[in-house]
């Protein structure tokens, strides 16, 4: 499974894609004030918790980009549904919606998606007209014939708005060494020795070295060849041997370092979700209450034992934490061997059966979520048994806890949920978990969500 999100994420943004990163946000609350102006409603404090909450689960906008007019607006419905669905429910549980003309948001859902589609269309025609292309277009050549280099090459000839007209490649290999099947595609314009002559003589702008990490002999005699000329020379570091998870250039007191392997959950990001978080779990809990009280007393009256069933497992960095349950068995385990839920488990009781299979047995963690333990979405917690016996099999099995557990997940929801009894069952689910650490967005957590929501009753894997 490949992640949507970049390979490495830079420090510094360009004007178009700060563009792109503010402007659905901003049409959406731009257009709810608008149409606000037009029903003659008065501006006051409640637009500007909407407009927060509008921005906080839309920003960075999503672009579409490669795509026809008509995936895009696909696209943009796809998400326009899922943040209508978050604002429409946190607006009138809270009575905020109440205050808006029903006419006017109905008008709002219908018009601001083609609006949003319409800002894209212009946006992205702008971005690769001629005036655009001439103004920002500089040649490039790329050092090194490998994955990297190939990859670059590739990006920089379907993405206009980069603004980087590909020159050539320069390596000291042969054809048959290199990483190409149809080796007369490949633009080799001479050895690397004979890149510094090139430069003075030809108009190049740019020079991207993508040799290996072994190869810092060849990248310090090249660089020492180019001292005298006025070239912007960049290194592409050879880490996609590593499984890359949230990389991203930073520095530490001034000193450049690439992440490898990082939480997406750190700084802005971090607030986010763990504001999101605290509001969706209060509200959900203030809501599902009633039903809290009905599972508990069928719990009770179902079997002897307590109410809730008290779950060791690993959280964030792999520390224990008590995870909550109702009770659906008749005798409760948690020790050193790992005796799973089957499908016909006769340990399961008649009403414990219809609350797993409808994940109510899954609700007090809600009140996980309030104390900090978990995340209302994230890698679902396995016993710990259950963790110390497939870290030592599935490599990469303990990235996942570089995240709150979930009381819902991506893997949950694509199909990988209940008895995990083979190996190969486990590792599909590490494979969606770490994606899910690659791509994080506040809209992804909001699709689990409503997903979730969908497959309760469908689930053949819960029981």
């Amino acid at each position: 499974m490949k992640s949507s999100q970049p390979l490495v994420y830079s420090k510094e943004l360009t004007i178009q894609s700060l563009i792109k990163m503010l402007a659905d946000p901003v049409l959406m609350i731009a257009s709810l004030v608008m149409l606000s102006v037009y029903f003659g409603e008065e501006l006051d404090e409640k637009y500007y918790l909407i407009a927060m909450l509008i921005f906080a689960i839309s920003f960075p906008g999503t672009w579409y980009k490669n795509t026809s007019i008509w995936q895009q607006f696909i696209g943009i419905l796809t998400d326009w549904f899922f943040i209508v669905a978050v604002i429409l429910f946190f607006g009138y549980s809270t009575s905020y919606l109440n205050v808006f003309p029903r006419n006017m948001i109905m008008y709002w859902v219908l018009i601001t998606p083609i609006l949003i589609l319409l800002v894209h269309i212009a946006v992205d025609s702008y971005l690769t007209s001629n005036l655009y292309r001439e103004a920002v277009t500089r040649n490039a050549v790329i050092v090194g014939v490998g994955n990297q280099g190939m990859q670059l090459r590739d990006r920089m000839d379907s993405d206009l708005e980069l603004g980087l007209q590909f020159k050539g490649f320069f390596d000291d290999r042969d054809l048959s060494r290199t990483v190409l099947e149809d080796h007369n595609s490949l633009q080799l314009m001479g050895r690397i020795s004979e890149l510094s002559d090139y430069v003075r003589k030809n108009s190049i702008d740019i020079i991207y070295i993508a040799l290996p990490m072994t190869s810092q002999p060849r990248v310090l005699d090249l660089l020492d060849g180019l001292k005298d000329t006025t070239v912007s020379i960049y290194f592409v570091p050879d880490i996609f041997v590593f499984d890359l998870i949230q990389a991203r250039i930073d520095d530490v007191g001034g000193i450049p370092v690439v992440a490898v392997c990082e939480t997406p959950f750190s700084g802005f990001n971090g607030f986010i979700k763990r504001a999101s978080d605290i509001v969706l779990s209060l509200i959900i809990l203030l809501l599902i209450s009633p039903v809290l009280l009905a599972v508990a007393i069928g719990v009770k009256l179902s079997s002897k034992g307590p109410v809730l069933f008290k779950q060791r497992r690993y959280g964030l960095d792999a520390e224990e934490i008590l995870v909550y349950k109702f009770r659906s068995m008749t005798v409760e385990e948690n020790g050193d061997k790992v005796t799973q839920a089957t499908k016909n488990d006769v340990r399961i009781t008649r009403f414990g059966r219809f609350i797993r299979k409808t994940s109510l047995d899954e609700l007090p963690q809600f009140i996980n979520v309030l104390q900090g333990r978990m995340s209302i979405v994230g890698p679902r917690p396995h016993a710990v048994a259950h963790n110390e016996m497939y870290r030592k099999v599935i490599k990469g099995y303990m990235i996942r806890h570089k995240v709150k557990p979930g009381i819902t997940g991506w893997a949950q929801v694509n199909g990988l949920r209940g008895e995990t009894d083979t190996v190969d069952k486990m590792e599909a689910r590490i494979e969606f978990d770490l994606d899910y650490l690659r791509s994080w967005s506040l809209s992804l957590d909001l699709k689990i969500i409503v997903r979730t929501i969908l497959l309760v009753f469908k689930d053949r894997n819960a029981y």
